[in-house]
């Protein structure tokens, strides 16, 4: 083996983590497969409901578990907050199932699982991620691993909240965008590396992502019209544009600061 390979490579997770882990990945599963196969029967779903909600939750515990091999969460216990979050993850598959469920027009009221569940299934999705940071920070267990698997649960819940909007004819398909413009961000910093720098801890960044969240939650609602629905997601896209550009401007800024460094 190469010493220098063997230098960079990332430290192997404890196996107490590990079996930590794959204990809550298999619980949180199991869980979800209940909840999905409940409001399949109660909302008069399709029969791949349960099976759709399992998917894009396996998808996401592969990605789990790929990020705790990679390193990044230097504590031998896998701690609550993950496991709150894990929760969010399953939420956020329950919701990401409805794509392609027998979906009228507007208004979304006239799902068959029924407008107020949706909301109320994507509300405690939202509630419960002002929880597993402060979790994470009490037990002294927060780790850049649990940031990252915070935010990309929140970029996946947030696509998936936009292309329900779509579906429920609230928006147009330009309301994708708010789902998909931290993708597009990814895929950019491939192109350009300094896109990929490190950004400062923004309070500003968290606010628009919560307001994101909460106006397409409400683009859902069974008493919001279109029109207004429309307004809504528009101005919230708004939002999430200017930050992104703030990003941006501060990235391009620390890039002409240490021309060096430059690619």
């Amino acid at each position: 083996m190469n010493p220098a390979a063997a230098t960079l490579a990332p430290p192997a997770p404890d196996p107490a983590l590990r079996q930590q882990a794959a204990r809550a990945l298999a619980g949180a599963g199991l869980a979800l497969l209940l909840a999905a196969g409940g409001l399949g029967l109660w909302g008069g779903l399709g029969l791949d409901y349960p099976l759709k909600a399992l998917l894009a939750y396996a998808l996401g515990a592969a990605l789990v578990w790929r990020g705790l091999a990679l390193g990044g969460h230097p504590h031998r216990r896998f701690g609550a907050a993950n496991r709150v979050t894990l929760g969010r993850l399953a939420g956020m598959a329950l919701v990401a199932a409805l794509l392609g469920e027998a979906v009228p027009a507007a208004p979304p009221s006239a799902q068959p699982v029924g407008g107020w569940a949706l909301i109320a299934l994507a509300t405690t999705v939202a509630l419960l991620d002002a929880l597993d940071g402060a979790l994470a920070r009490r037990q002294g267990l927060a780790s850049p691993f649990g940031a990252r698997f915070d935010m990309e649960t929140d970029a996946a819940f947030l696509l998936a909240l936009s292309a329900l909007v779509w579906q429920a004819g609230q928006a147009g398909p330009w309301v994708l965008a708010s789902g998909l413009m931290r993708y597009a961000f990814v895929a950019a910093a491939a192109c350009w590396p300094w896109l990929g720098g490190p950004l400062r801890p923004s309070v500003r960044r968290q606010a628009v992502c919560v307001a994101q969240i909460t106006a397409l939650i409400v683009c859902l609602g069974p008493s919001v019209p279109a029109p207004l629905a429309s307004a809504l997601a528009a101005a919230a896209l708004l939002l999430l544009a200017a930050s992104f550009s703030t990003d941006i401007v501060d990235l391009a800024r620390q890039r002409a600061a240490a021309p060096e460094t430059r690619a």
